[in-house]
This record gives structure tokens, C-alpha cells and sequence, in this order.
């Protein structure tokens, strides 16, 4: 009777390892769908992909920043509410990385772009303590991983914004911060720069490097480096956007 018991155990525990096993493998194959339909482009359906990984795979850093991600390229393409609702959901999911994996630099970035996109929904008072969080997560991103462009980026649209604020946005920025945010142009430009050396194919990159100029009242250079960003190719989601920010500085320069 004890062998039989023995033998049955050890049947169950069999069937439950190659059982985990299959999950995971299941949810590997959906990651590796996800990725492949980001590649492509197609939000939505990398989006499920992910969802798919996560319910089968449930708590796994990496997945929560690729849905995050998802959310926030959905956004160009939704109004309203549903626009809204995906910044939301992207700021839920980088959050949720963080709180499993802080010590991962795209946990931090993640969290940084979801700042960065659920922005446009807030009060002045809300932008700027969103802005302070961007910033700290950015420089959290850089630390862990000092190889990381979009970290780079973002510190570069936080120089950018700050140093573009004044007046009535001046003071409150001072009762958000405890004093005047140090922001500058030719900080935002070092950053956008790194940010191109990293990775070159970045267009997003060149763009706001090209808008800063602008913003420094270097109109010719300006014209020059926008426009070598929107002859590039569109690679990711926001990049129909990006390229409307930049057509958008020309047209006022």
C-alpha cells in the first residue's frame, strides 16, 4: 500500500512539473509572438499576445513592460476615453514591473514613458509632479543601465520641457520641486545626442534634437537635423507623431 501511494505521488508531481513546463513553454511562444507582431507594428495584436503570456505566466517583469508598452503605442490611434484608459492601463502595467523587478532598468523606463504619455490628461500642478517622477525614473533607468537611449531621451524631453516653462508654471514648479527645477537646453541637446549614439535608428531621437536647436533659437541647424528625422523610415508606433511634432516646428521656425 505504501509503494502504491510511493508510485502515485511520484505520477502527480510528474504530471504537475511537465504540466508548469508546457505552461511555460506556451507562455514563451506568446511572448515570442508579441514580439514579432511588435516588430511589425501591430499593437493590438502583440497587446493579446502579452495578455496571453501573463495568464499563463502570471508576474513576470518583463511581460508587464511589454504590455505597458503596448498600451502607449495604442494611444496615437485612440480618442477620448479610450485614449485615456490605455495611458492608464500603460501607467498600471510599469508600475506593477517596478514593484517586482526595481532593480531592472526598463522597469524604471517603462514607468518614465507611462509618466511621460498620461501627461497630457493632467492639470499643470499634476504635469509637474508627473515630471518629477519621469525625472527620477529616468536617472534610476541610466543607473542601472548606462546604455539605455530612451533614458537618455527622456531626461532630454525633461531638460526640454523644464527649461521651456516660465511665468505662473515657474512658481508652481517651485512649490512642486521645493525650488526653480534647474532645466536647460544645452542639457536636453546632450541627452538627445547620447541618445542618437546609442541608437541611431531612433527617429524620435534626431527630431527633438533638431526641435531643441529650434528651441535655442539655432533656426538653420534646426531645419537641418528635423529634416534628416523625417526622412527616416517609421520603425515604431509613436513615429507618425513624432514626425508631426517635427513638421510642426518647422512650419514655426
Amino acid at each position: 500500500m505504501l509503494g502504491f501511494n510511493m508510485n502515485f505521488f511520484r505520477s502527480v508531481i510528474l504530471i504537475f512539473l511537465a504540466t508548469s513546463y508546457a505552461f511555460s513553454e506556451t507562455a514563451a511562444e506568446w511572448i515570442k509572438k508579441g514580439d514579432d507582431f511588435d516588430a511589425d507594428r501591430k499593437t493590438k495584436e502583440a497587446l493579446e499576445a502579452y495578455q496571453k503570456a501573463d495568464a499563463l505566466k502570471p508576474d513576470q517583469a518583463t511581460v508587464f513592460i511589454k504590455i505597458a508598452k503596448q498600451y502607449g503605442d495604442l494611444m496615437p490611434s485612440l480618442k477620448g476615453n479610450a485614449r485615456k484608459e490605455a495611458a492608464q492601463k500603460s501607467l498600471e502595467y510599469s508600475r506593477k514591473a517596478v514593484a517586482i523587478a526595481p532593480k531592472l532598468s526598463d522597469s524604471h523606463l517603462a514607468l518614465a514613458l507611462s509618466l511621460g504619455k498620461s501627461t497630457e490628461f493632467l492639470g499643470n500642478k499634476e504635469k509637474l509632479e508627473a515630471s518629477r517622477d519621469i525625472k527620477s525614473s529616468a536617472e534610476q533607468a541610466l543607473k542601472l543601465n548606462p546604455k539605455s537611449d530612451y533614458a537618455h531621451h527622456m531626461l532630454g524631453r525633461w531638460h526640454q520641457e523644464i527649461a521651456d516653462i516660465g511665468g505662473a508654471t515657474r512658481l508652481l514648479a517651485k512649490v512642486v520641486y521645493g525650488g526653480i527645477p534647474k532645466g536647460s537646453y544645452q542639457e536636453a541637446l546632450d541627452h538627445f545626442k547620447k541618445a542618437r549614439e546609442i541608437n541611431s535608428k531612433r527617429l524620435i531621437h534626431q527630431i527633438e534634437y533638431g526641435r531643441t536647436l529650434a528651441m535655442m533659437g539655432k533656426d538653420e541647424d534646426a531645419k537641418r537635423e528635423i529634416k534628416k528625422g523625417l526622412d527616416m523610415p517609421n520603425r515604431e508606433a509613436d513615429d507618425a507623431e513624432s514626425k508631426l511634432r517635427g513638421k510642426a516646428t518647422l512650419n514655426e521656425i
